[in-house]
């Protein structure tokens, strides 16, 4: 038992256990919960399997040129960062990017909009991950008053014409909406307030994401139906547990990407439909 109450299970422990009954023995701690240490085992063990795929098809990008941008949108609190940090934990960081702009300084704000965007887009054997990205005008910005309705409705009358663009010229998009409730978000933005570790995630926009949950709604589902495309579709990840929505969204883009040699992956690559959807207008009020 450590010091300070928790439990300690050392690495040789672990190699000895053959069965759930040798985990109880070894917590040997009526208060453990040894089926959610099981889970996580196997959530570990599942990423790191996933992570190898990652670096194949990040060898397969590289070798071929292809340019990458993968778009994590959602609200506060969904996991995006998170996952993020999962997708590059061990991609080789030479031919990667994370992009996470701030507010657009004085200049940026007079250039077309978006401009500082361009500049960030994968260059050929790259991939870029954009946390948060563009439609930050579709969602965030107009919901805080942070832009116009002018330039509101013109970068939604862009934005499809923008990506079929990148289309056009084979840049493979993957665009996700992390989808969580809200309950959900509020835990976490709890959680955040006690650990000082995360204390730095808060902001201004945080604060009133609670009070302004029904105006994002309809900015989102606004957003959905004015730039889901046949070439640019949303991919829709239930966030509500951070673990599968991972490994899902890593399942995801190696199930998009036609790197070889993944077929013959002892690991399933299509990812669970409960977890990751394709949007489709039939859909209502997610994030409830």
């Amino acid at each position: 038992m450590a010091e300070n109450g928790e439990i300690s299970i050392t690495l040789n422990d672990l190699k000895k256990l053959n069965s759930y009954r040798d985990l109880e023995k070894v917590i040997g701690n009526k208060h453990a919960d040894a089926s959610r240490i099981i889970q996580t085992i196997e959530y570990e063990h599942e990423l790191e399997q996933l992570q190898i795929e990652l670096l194949k098809a990040q060898q397969w990008i590289r070798e071929t040129g292809q340019r990458v941008a993968i778009l994590f949108e959602g609200r506060d609190a969904a996991g995006k960062g998170g996952t993020i940090r999962r997708f590059t934990q061990h991609l080789n960081p030479r031919s990667i990017r994370i992009v996470a702009l701030p507010a657009p300084s004085s200049v940026e704000k007079g250039q077309w909009y978006f401009q500082r965007y361009i500049q960030r887009l994968p260059n050929p054997g790259e991939m870029v991950f954009f946390d948060r990205s563009w439609y930050n005008r579709a969602v965030v910005e107009p919901v805080n008053g942070f832009c116009s309705q002018v330039q509101y409705q013109q970068f939604m009358q862009q934005v499809p014409e923008f990506e079929h663009m990148l289309y056009e010229d084979g840049v493979i998009l993957i665009k996700f909406w992390f989808s969580i409730s809200k309950d959900e978000q509020l835990k976490r933005f709890e959680s955040r307030k006690e650990n000082p570790l995360k204390q730095w995630k808060l902001s201004p926009v945080d604060a009133k994401a609670q009070d302004l949950w029904d105006e994002y709604t309809r900015y989102k589902e606004e957003m959905f139906n004015r730039t889901h495309t046949s070439y640019s579709p949303w991919i829709i990840v239930k966030a509500n547990s951070k673990k599968k929505a991972r490994n899902e969204s890593i399942r995801h883009v190696l199930n998009t990407l036609p790197y070889p040699e993944k077929e013959h992956t002892d690991i399933e690559i299509y990812p669970n439909p409960d977890v990751v959807t394709r949007y489709h207008r039939q859909i209502r009020q997610l994030d409830e």
